[in-house]
């Protein structure tokens, strides 16, 4: 994760808790640190156990209300992908990536494509259309999937 991405985020969270009166605390801060910290998609229990392995204990309800904290700041974005468990991820500050999702595994990989970025906004121009956002989620076997399932055959 690019450390411009992680200072933006610091940056917005530290406003919003200004603006909203809001107070750090050390398990927020150590909860906040971690999900910066890591690459990729993460459940709340992910997190807990990432958190726990620095702290020793932390609650559930506590990680729930940070990653609540970092969504209303604008922070964190929580994603669904297909009927797994929320997963949240660092939002985005001006950049777009879209999914492929192993639908076997589970593996999420980013990417960032122009051309499709290019081509989205040509069909909704043409359509009348004006975008505000989209989300790109592509679901199948990510390359080890369809090993195992070729070598399975």
């Amino acid at each position: 994760m690019s450390t411009e991405r992680i200072e933006a985020a610091r940056e917005r969270l530290g406003q919003y808790m200004v603006e909203q009166g809001k107070k750090n605390t050390r398990q927020r801060d150590l909860i906040v640190d971690v999900f910066l910290e890591v690459e990729g998609h993460h459940s709340l229990q992910e997190l807990q156990v990432l958190v726990r392995q620095r702290v020793g204990t932390v609650g559930y309800a506590t990680v729930y209300r940070t990653m609540k904290l970092l969504m209303d700041a604008g922070v964190a974005v929580e994603r669904h992908f297909g009927s797994d468990a929320a997963r949240f991820e660092l939002a985005e500050f001006g950049t777009h990536h879209d999914h492929l999702i192993c639908e076997a595994c589970g593996k999420i990989v980013e990417f960032e494509d122009p051309v499709i970025e290019e081509r989205q906004d040509q069909i909704a121009r043409r359509h009348g259309f004006q975008v505000n956002r989209h989300r790109h989620e592509i679901y199948g076997l990510c390359a080890g999937c369809v090993g195992n399932v070729t070598d399975g055959a």
